[in-house]
């Protein structure tokens, strides 16, 4: 999917290629420049696009606030193009130029982040990611790696609360994407859960995007379908395959299904859920969720899904990490970052536990009905997976193929 995102000179620098190369506009001089990293182009755009503009919206208030530490704050828009590889050779650069840039942030993936929080890592610069959901990151990428939201183990718990206590399912088929670690490790904290709370998982299938021939093989007789994809066009081809071959029963996924534009022009989907990181619909009685719908719609004439409020917060927490450090020195705001106990966003309230460098938010729950989002529920799961632990030892064998992947 490709995409673009408008920005005005005097707040943003755009940057690509070698573009990151000569000297920086001196009316940067008196700023603090925020390095952001997001995919918009390719496949991961859907995602990142929203997530670029909330956090262009987000820096736009702050600076008619008054800015922070009383400076006006910059944001410098790298496109990764949804490749791995560029976003490394992106990232570099950017950090080279701007030497005293006190933090980067962005993407939705965990393989993208590993490629970009590396390069923040060695340059000893936090990289807070505002989408990745992977819980092994922040040991990934020891020190400097923070999530503004919440794990992948989390989301499947609540999932797997969700499918056994409210849609009664007692056995499940697990269907996912072998081409991304996201996918992996969602559908094995899932099946951890669900079987905990004494549910049966009947059939686990990888596949192939792309090659779904017999995806709906052996489902027949399941009471719900969890299908971990990596991106909601790709949720959408395999539904739309499981209602032709009459597996009539629930769906449910994870964030990725979030594009609400995407489902309304498929008002035949329905009877699907999946969780994500806020309920953003028009019917929201939350005021800092209606002001906010209010503002991304006015500037983008669109309606905004979770990803561009987690970009909005995620820009609003670096800010509030560098004016609680009093300083735009690199390690007083991961201090300052760690230390935020009461942090309130569009996606609810959160702060970091002791040690920890993943927030505690609540899960929301969606249900897909006629190509309408609607809110199913809120919840905050009774018990979760460890990161490390894991069905057959998935998640183990997930982390250390990512591992090896990337050396």
């Amino acid at each position: 999917m490709a995409a673009s995102i408008r920005t005005r000179p005097s707040l943003f620098l755009f940057l690509a290629g070698l573009a990151v190369a000569g000297p920086v506009p001196a009316a940067w001089m008196d700023t603090i420049a925020i390095g952001v990293v997001y995919n918009l182009h390719g496949f991961q755009a859907n995602l990142d696009v929203p997530s670029a503009r909330g956090a262009r919206l987000a820096v736009e208030e702050i600076n008619r606030e008054g800015g922070v530490l009383g400076r006006e704050l910059q944001l410098v828009i790298v496109d990764g193009v949804s490749n791995p590889t560029v976003i490394e050779h992106r990232t570099f650069p950017l950090l080279k130029r701007f030497p005293d840039m006190p933090a980067l942030m962005g993407l939705s993936d965990t393989d993208m982040v590993l490629a970009a929080a590396p390069v923040a890592a060695n340059a000893r610069r936090v990289f807070l990611t505002s989408g990745a959901t992977s819980p092994l990151l922040p040991e990934q990428v020891p020190g400097y790696l923070f999530l503004a939201c919440f794990g992948d183990n989390v989301q499947a718990a609540a999932a797997a609360e969700v499918a056994f206590h409210d849609l009664k399912a007692r056995s499940v088929g697990v269907l996912f994407a072998t081409d991304n670690t996201y996918t992996s490790l969602l559908q094995a904290y899932f099946r951890e859960r669900f079987t905990g709370l004494g549910g049966e998982v009947d059939l686990v299938r990888e596949y192939q995007p792309g090659a779904l021939e017999g995806i709906a093989d052996g489902l027949a007789d399941v009471d719900l379908v969890f299908l971990a994809t990596g991106s909601a066009d790709e949720s959408l081809a395999i539904i739309h395959d499981l209602r032709a071959a009459g597996i009539e029963v629930p769906v449910f996924g994870g964030d990725s299904y979030d594009s609400e534009q995407l489902w309304q022009q498929h008002p035949d989907i329905q009877n699907v859920f999946f969780t994500t990181h806020a309920y953003l619909g028009a019917d929201n009685p939350d005021p800092v969720v209606q002001e906010f719908r209010r503002a991304y719609s006015d500037a983008y004439a669109i309606a905004p899904d979770a990803f561009a409020a987690l970009g909005y917060d995620t820009a609003r927490l670096l800010a509030t990490a560098i004016e609680t450090a009093g300083s735009t020195d690199p390690l007083l705001v991961r201090e300052a970052l760690a230390g935020i106990a009461d942090f309130d966003g569009v996606t609810g309230s959160m702060h970091y536990p002791p040690e920890s460098r993943i927030p505690l938010k609540a899960v929301t729950v969606l249900l897909i009905r006629q190509g309408t989002l609607v809110l199913f529920l809120q919840l905050t799961p009774t018990e979760v997976p460890a990161p490390g632990g894991g069905t057959e030892g998935e998640i183990d064998r997930a982390a250390r193929a990512l591992r090896t992947d990337l050396r």
